[in-house]
């Protein structure tokens, strides 16, 4: 059973209509006001027209690279250089050092020649990054986003804005100084992104605007500074760029655009336990506990690798927490703005009809603060093999569960009041007396001998909902208008004890989308009633184009 239509959303209009009901246990909070749309502010890129990128584009994508590269380069080779450039140090007596390479210039008045060949150098390469800004150029039109690059080598890329899943802000620690940020439109395919690297930050924050407000179906944008009125010269461009950058690093993120603000706050000591109280940490543990006991029977050396795997350790909780610092998430009128980051800030929206499925997690070290967290499986228009797909999944860190709340009622407003409680008192708390999911078997509890209770699956009127795991709890929410198939699968120990497997066919990603040892009768009634409702959801989904 296939989606028709794969690149849309969940049922709900607009992720911040306004908060659910919430279980009737709990005393319900006002609802939340919608947000306030924001002036539609066109951007000078934003007619149609091809124009070129920041004058200070090449600087961020090959000066500082090739400046770092002859440094290292200097610094690691510096006797090799003196035996090529000057192969008479080669014959100098055995013990005898060859004399510092800028010595030797000076000595033999060579310095003005050395210098003079430089200055050309940079001149060249100066003239080389100019023609890649001067064929660098891009065009929003009122159905795509394209970029053309490259001067003997051209290339040319579309991102369809009915495709957009999403367009992704970042401001690199260097770009912040400088006052720029690239974009990247995230497009419905496999390396499907396209990249607008730099822009101004203001540029940057109207053209995402522009994109969001053309793929919600809207055909118009609202009339724009025509493009010379925005253009100066380049000295006027960087010293504003510069001026703006080192502004915001004191003023920090502007999300005057969220309503009202971040629903969400992350303590910094609650960060910084949720990461120490990790499934790395225990590794970490286990590792060290290891290597000094084989360290005490005879190999000494292995004390040696303890030093490095620290550093490394130490490393990535540095990375991790600062990743969490500055994070917030809120509804706007184009989705659900996700921010984080502390010295590289990335600003992600996430149109309504993009999440294709939700998982909410909790580890056993986090069970008795009560922390959960939630992931997404979204395009991202990315490689498989790119690491920042993961860390761009989770859209809350770490939280407890008023959190969980807030973020689920943006992320999945299709959720009726009634299926609150399966969702939180029955999903993620549950099991309860009169558990409405369906459960393992009492024949094929041995299959899954620790979360046989918790192990169950429920269909209600907007999503599948999927319960597992003890050690490590999780609920996995797919959205059916977004569910491009489901499977049912049973091997031989399964068949056996008249079990089989669940699976919700989504896009992929770190959320668990299948159940196993379930009775294999209520799961084939499951396979079809799922099938049926899914074809009726996706056939009357209109989220994808939330403006109309």
């Amino acid at each position: 059973m296939s989606d028709p239509d794969a690149s849309g959303g969940a049922r709900a209009a607009n992720p911040a209509d306004g908060a659910s009901e919430r279980e009737s246990a709990r005393v319900p909070e006002a609802p939340r006001a919608a947000p306030t749309a924001r002036p539609a502010v066109r951007s000078p890129y934003s007619d149609g027209e091809w124009h070129r990128l920041h004058p200070l584009t090449p600087l961020l994508r090959g000066g500082l690279t090739l400046l770092v590269i002859i440094g290292v380069i200097v610094a690691n080779l510096r006797e090799r250089l003196v035996e090529l450039l000057f192969p008479v140090f080669t014959d100098l007596p055995p013990g005898e050092l060859p004399p510092d390479p800028v010595d030797f210039l000076f000595a033999n008045n060579l310095i003005l020649i050395v210098g003079g060949a430089t200055l050309a150098l940079l001149i060249v390469l100066l003239v080389l990054f100019r023609l890649s800004w001067r064929f660098h150029t891009l065009r929003i039109g009122d159905d795509d986003v394209e970029v053309r690059s490259g001067v003997l080598f051209r290339t040319h890329r579309r991102a369809p804005l009915d495709r957009v899943q999403g367009v992704n802000l970042t401001r690199p620690m260097i770009a912040r100084l400088l006052g720029l940020a690239k974009l990247e439109v995230v497009g419905a395919g496999l390396d499907a992104n396209v990249k607008l690297e730099y822009l101004s930050g203001k540029d940057a924050d109207a053209i995402r605007g522009d994109i969001l407000r053309l793929a919600s179906g809207r055909r118009r944008l609202a009339a724009g500074q025509s493009p010379e009125s925005g253009r100066s010269s380049f000295a006027r461009q960087a010293a504003a760029a510069v001026g703006s950058g080192l502004q915001g690093l004191v003023d920090g993120e502007d999300l005057s655009d969220a309503e009202p603000e971040s629903i969400v706050r992350i303590p910094v000591g609650r960060l910084v336990a949720s990461r120490v109280l990790s499934g790395s940490t225990v590794f970490l543990i286990a590792l060290v506990v290891g290597i000094v006991v084989a360290a005490s029977l005879s190999t000494l050396w292995l004390l040696f690798t303890v030093v490095p795997m620290f550093l490394a350790f130490g490393a990535y909780y540095v990375r991790s927490v600062a990743r969490g610092l500055r994070y917030s998430i809120a509804p706007t009128p184009d989705g659900v703005r996700v921010t984080f980051g502390l010295f590289t800030t990335v600003s992600e929206i996430v149109p309504p009809g993009r999440v294709h499925a939700i998982e909410v997690r909790q580890p056993l070290l986090w069970r008795p603060f009560g922390w959960w967290t939630v992931s997404v499986n979204r395009l991202s228009g990315r490689s498989s093999t790119d690491s920042s797909t993961d860390q761009l999944a989770a859209v809350l860190p770490i939280g407890t569960r008023d959190d969980v709340e807030r973020v689920l009622e943006i992320l999945a407003p299709a959720l009726t009041g009634g299926e609150w409680t399966s969702v939180f008192r029955d999903g993620i708390l549950g099991p309860v007396q009169d558990d409405p999911y369906m459960t393992t078997p009492a024949r094929a509890r041995w299959l899954r001998p620790l979360s046989w209770r918790r192990n169950g699956v429920l269909l209600t009127d907007a999503a599948l909902l999927m319960r597992r795991g003890w050690v490590w709890r999780s609920l996995s929410i797919l959205p059916l208008a977004r569910l491009q198939s489901v499977g049912l699968e049973q091997g031989p120990l399964a068949r056996a004890f008249g079990a089989a497997t669940l699976t919700g066919h989504v896009i992929a990603g770190t959320v668990q989308t299948s159940v196993g040892a379930l009775d294999r009768d209520e799961a084939v009634r499951m396979f079809e009633r799922t099938a049926s409702t899914t074809v009726a959801a996706a056939a009357t989904d209109r989220s994808h184009r939330w403006a109309g």
